[in-house]
């Protein structure tokens, strides 16, 4: 017996196959990255870059905004910047003397913060309440932002100099976290011998829509995902929790974060159902920034991703 894929995955993916091509146009030999990246915008989270410098970091975020006919938003974290220069804030308006809100560059379809980690903490934390609910409020005015809303942060290691490094609060609302890597020797070569990189990247034109995004996201989240699906992802959220090497374990919000992006994975893939190979190609970007290592895993070397690898290892698969 022969089954028909539901129509809105070939949609998702002809449009997310659509998008991908785009942002590889300019950005190349980071294929997995750019999935990754779109998948975060169509599952509606957040996504951090973080690497060394020099990589690619905000090309991506550029080439994504420049990818969508949607509104864009820059802000270059440094460690003066205040809040209201993220939110905005109220000027008083002589003409019918009252104050007047002027929104910041958050009030955005997407917002790149770029080197995040040079924020103080309370500019930092300023962006909670937008990436867990989509609004900001303002001398006690709440205010909704555009949808769809994604913030895509860069970071360097915390390692460099000048850095401050995000709390597990903030952490928990991005998505993903991704690292971009350097380029392989071809695509190296490819990139220096491009006459006009930075005007290619001005070329770049758009090839979907906000609304786009929306049904998308829409289509993607009535991807179907068996019981035994979902109880897998509860066991791997229950082991995390019990595991010698993870002090601090999945949250619900990874869980509901994983298996949001893994419909959207599987859409992609023209597929109208989710596979226990869906979740485990997002795990590493979706939970490693989400844990916290034991001391003992800290002391042996563990990275946060070996020890979801390890998880992924353990946990029984469904059949």
């Amino acid at each position: 017996m022969t089954t028909t894929e539901p129509p809105q995955s070939v949609t998702v993916a002809g449009v997310f196959d659509e998008v991908c091509s785009n942002i590889a146009r300019v950005i190349m030999g980071k294929d997995q990255v750019i999935r990754l990246t779109v998948t975060c915008l169509v599952a509606h989270g957040h996504l951090l870059l973080e690497d060394v410098p020099g990589v690619g970091k905000t090309s991506i975020a550029k080439a994504l905004a420049r990818s969508i006919r949607a509104s864009f938003g820059r802000v270059q974290f440094t460690p003066d910047l205040l809040p209201s220069d993220v939110l905005g804030s109220s000027v008083w308006n002589q003409n019918d003397a009252t104050f007047e809100f002027r929104p910041g560059p958050i009030f955005a379809n997407l917002l790149l913060g770029d080197e995040i980690n040079r924020a103080s903490p309370k500019t930092q934390s300023a962006l909670l309440e937008a990436m867990a609910e989509e609004q900001v409020t303002v001398d006690g005015t709440t205010y909704a932002l555009p949808r769809p809303f994604m913030v895509v942060a860069t970071q360097n290691p915390l390692e460099h100099q000048g850095t401050f490094p995000l709390p597990e609060s903030q952490l928990d609302r991005f998505l993903m976290r991704v690292s971009i890597g350097y380029p392989s020797r071809d695509d190296e070569l490819a990139l220096l011998g491009e006459e006009d990189h930075d005007g290619l990247m001005d070329r770049l034109q758009p090839v979907a829509s906000a609304a786009d995004i929306t049904a998308m996201a829409q289509a993607a989240q009535q991807v179907h995902a068996s019981p035994a699906l979902t109880g897998y992802l509860v066991d791997l959220a229950d082991r995390s929790r019990n595991s010698s090497q993870i002090l601090l374990g999945m949250s619900p919000r990874a869980s509901l974060g994983l298996l949001r992006a893994a419909r959207v994975w599987a859409a992609a893939d023209g597929r109208g159902f989710v596979t226990p190979d869906d979740v485990k190609r997002l795990a590493v970007p979706v939970l490693a920034h989400r844990i916290v290592l034991s001391p003992e895993a800290q002391l042996h070397g563990t990275t946060a991703a070996e020890a979801v690898e390890e998880l992924l290892r353990v946990t029984p698969v469904p059949s």
